[in-house]
């Protein structure tokens, strides 16, 4: 087959404002909290009406600044709200878990800040909980969302890049040691691969699936927890993605996924609304950049409206990031977290 084109794929979903409206209440009003509802808000259709936190000056603050009343000092509460349809899981990746399961033991769908839980088995514990319950669970992942993902899905979907072979990825960013804080402290699951690591891997299992061996090797923070890591994924079949993430230095933060007939490389960031580019047969160059405005973490609009439609179409899992396929990004990390030596808090290796 040619793999020739003249344009790019359009990308489906752009307008997220199309969405049917639910009612979400926001669990840990935080600061990705606050930039989640501010994209619901200038991009959607959805209706924040509650928020729960662990005081109620903490949640009425929130709720002020955001312009709704409902505010708990405690999630017990919010969770219990029955004018709340989903519930925006923003607490430390540390507790996602446990936030998790008190949202879906209360019949209520949920979206699970990534990363989903700190292991494979945490995460599975969730997908199984919220498939007993019959209610609609998913990771924010919100790179699978993105209109430059679509374009990228697409693609891949009508064979234009041919056998991918090599995928890449990097995400890094230099950030202040504070050995008590959340990047840093392995009580709250710190380090690079799940803070951020996260979107490097899933972007390689968008691309290769999961893979069948994880080579990583890395440098520790002093807490132990995972300051930077190089990782090569190998695909059943025969596929390589290499990937890096890092709490030490910036990085460009570009994805790229090479095959036998052509190849994507994104602009930066890859893992928000930036844009894309196709290398064709004979030297064709397609490039689309993002019109739409809603720049980094504005984008999480896009898997807020998803979500939006699957639960109005009667579905619990998400078809473009499943529950299972997070649940094998967390088996890449925790492996990729075993071999370079991760610590965990009750000081012995991951």
């Amino acid at each position: 087959m040619t793999n020739s084109i003249e344009t790019l794929p359009t990308p489906r979903h752009t307008d997220p404002a199309d969405a049917p409206p639910l009612r979400w209440g926001i669990l840990a009003p935080g600061v990705i909290a606050n930039d989640f509802v501010d994209a619901l808000r200038a991009h959607t259709r959805q209706q924040v009406v509650a928020v729960g936190s662990r005081t109620l000056e903490r949640a009425a603050a929130f709720a002020a600044r955001h312009g709704f009343e409902r505010a708990y000092g405690s999630y017990e509460e919010l969770v219990a709200d029955p004018d709340v349809d989903v519930v925006y899981v923003a607490s430390p990746h540390s507790e996602h878990a446990a936030h998790a399961h008190l949202v879906i033991a209360a019949g209520k769908h949920v979206l699970i800040e990534k990363p989903m839980a700190v292991t494979a088995a945490e995460a599975r514990g969730i997908a199984e909980a919220a498939r007993a319950a019959g209610v609609f669970a998913m990771e924010a992942m919100w790179t699978r969302y993105l209109p430059q993902t679509d374009i990228a899905r697409q693609l891949l979907a009508d064979g234009m890049l041919g056998e991918v072979k090599v995928v890449t990825a990097d995400f890094g960013g230099a950030a202040a040691y504070d050995p008590a804080g959340r990047l840093w402290a392995p009580a709250l699951a710190g380090g690079a691969l799940l803070d951020i690591g996260v979107y490097v891997v899933s972007w390689a299992s968008f691309a290769l699936g999961a893979p069948e061996s994880v080579i990583a090797t890395g440098e520790l923070a002093p807490t132990g927890v995972d300051a930077q890591v190089a990782l090569v994924l190998t695909s059943p079949g025969g596929g390589q993605a290499l990937l890096s993430t890092s709490l030490l230095s910036g990085t460009p933060s570009l994805g790229s996924i090479s095959g036998t007939a052509g190849r994507i490389e994104t602009d930066s960031p890859f893992w928000g609304p930036s844009g894309i580019r196709f290398h064709g047969s004979g030297g064709t160059v397609l490039h689309w950049a993002d019109p739409f405005g809603r720049p980094y973490r504005q984008g999480m609009s896009y898997e807020a409206a998803a979500l939006a439609r699957y639960v109005t179409d009667g579905l619990t899992d998400s078809p473009l990031h499943p529950l299972d396929e997070a649940i094998t990004t967390l088996q890449t990390i925790d492996e990729a977290r075993r071999q370079v030596g991760y610590r965990s808090a009750a000081g012995g290796a991951q």
